[in-house]
């Protein structure tokens, strides 16, 4: 094969680009709202309980224009566990489709610290992301 090059495909031929329309967008277009979206967020970690019942929730919430979402922002607060639920959920239902990984566990380090939240928050907004 030849090497990539710009205006060439991998088998060093140029690009077909005659149905591809080449016209200006608007500023609308550029600038504007998407015709659809959905954005997700994970904020908002709180201590909940003591002792040995004490457990991080984080406040997930949903922005969206997508017309089948009665609402057009909500809020829920979740604890760790329960993404651990909605995972298994998902790998039950969907065989064909490759669910994405939560971030580990802690067991051995303070798992309370901010920077452990931190990362932990980072990687449940992921894992809703993907």
């Amino acid at each position: 094969m030849a090497a990539s090059n710009p205006g060439q495909n991998a088998f060093g031929r140029p690009y077909d680009t005659s149905r591809i329309d080449f016209r200006e967008q608007t500023a609308e277009e550029r600038y504007g709202i998407p015709e659809n979206f959905l954005e997700i967020e994970i904020r908002n970690p709180e201590f909940k309980g003591t002792g040995r019942n004490k457990f991080v929730d984080y406040e997930i919430v949903c922005r969206t224009n997508i017309p089948a979402f009665k609402l057009k922002q909500s809020s829920v607060r979740r604890r760790y566990s329960d993404f651990e639920w909605f995972r298994d959920a998902l790998e039950r239902e969907s065989t064909r489709v490759n669910i994405p990984a939560l971030p580990p566990k802690v067991f051995f380090t303070n798992r309370f610290s901010d920077e452990v939240i931190e990362q932990r928050r980072a990687g449940l907004e992921r894992f809703l992301q993907m």
